[in-house]
């Protein structure tokens, strides 16, 4: 699947390729720099694809070449890891950069969005019918997400898949995303996976929520109750993806929890 690409775009292997379920990844070398050559396997990868070229470089890692589900990125080969940070008692840093970079992402374009985005009205489909059959945090989630949804606010072409390990090292072009969703939306959204992450043990700490939902809704200027709901809302969305596919939901059940327990729910 990698040759035609290789051939068309003058690249050579610089790696072993990587498999996941939606797409294949390469690194390669263009013209000696560094690069990544991805193969979209499925409609929400193009969909990001589509958002990458969007950004055009501008917050996310830029684009040199595409064509039909092929994408060609720079390649982060900064040293610095926002998990290791997070892990390493520099969570505020982590999530303060998460943050800078994230609202690169939200700043105005001056042109149309992709044709491609979904609304986050459909993005959090799988939630109310979740709540019906599970019950529990789950109805205060569905509750909260159908509450911010019906009154949006600051609507932004969206990353929708915004954590540790999608905000990467770029060396001089700095902290940058990769592997977007392509939503549209309220920007509040793209700030709740990061309390979801970077593992249970950081994400549980106690007084973790707390702190960074009071770091983030400062360094963003969101209000903080309405980011909490959004952690809330996001989290029970986590949660009714994991138990539709049969795994486990404790993290972001617990997420949710505690983000319900700050609203005083």
């Amino acid at each position: 699947m990698f040759e035609a690409f290789l051939a068309q775009w003058g690249l050579a292997l610089d790696g072993d390729p990587v498999t996941t379920q939606s797409s294949d990844v390469l690194p390669v070398c263009r013209d000696s720099l560094p690069a990544m050559l991805k193969v979209a396997r499925g409609a929400e990868e193009a969909r990001g694809a589509a958002t990458m070229i969007w950004w055009d470089g501008e917050g996310a890692a830029k684009v040199l070449a595409h064509d039909g589900a092929a994408l060609l990125m720079e390649r982060a080969e900064g040293p610095n890891s926002l998990i290791h940070m997070a892990r390493s008692g520099r969570d505020d840093e982590a999530s303060l950069i998460i943050c800078a970079a994230t609202a690169r992402l939200h700043s105005a374009r001056g042109k149309p969005h992709p044709e491609t985005l979904v609304p986050l009205m459909r993005w959090f489909e799988a939630l109310p019918a979740a709540a019906a059959r599970h019950g529990g945090i789950l109805d205060d989630a569905a509750t909260t997400a159908r509450d911010l949804l019906a009154s949006p606010r600051d609507s932004v072409v969206l990353h929708g898949d915004i954590h540790h390990g999608n905000i990467l090292d770029f060396g001089a072009r700095g902290w940058l995303a990769i592997d977007p969703k392509g939503l549209v939306g309220e920007r509040g959204f793209d700030y709740a996976n990061l309390f979801c992450n970077p593992d249970a043990e950081v994400a549980l700490a106690p007084g973790r929520l707390r702190r960074q939902a009071a770091v983030v809704a400062e360094a963003v200027g969101i209000d903080w109750t309405r980011l909490l709901q959004w952690v809330l809302a996001y989290a029970g969305l986590s949660a009714a993806w994991s138990l539709g596919d049969g795994d486990s939901a404790d993290l972001a059940l617990s997420v949710a929890q505690i983000a319900a327990g700050e609203l005083g729910r």
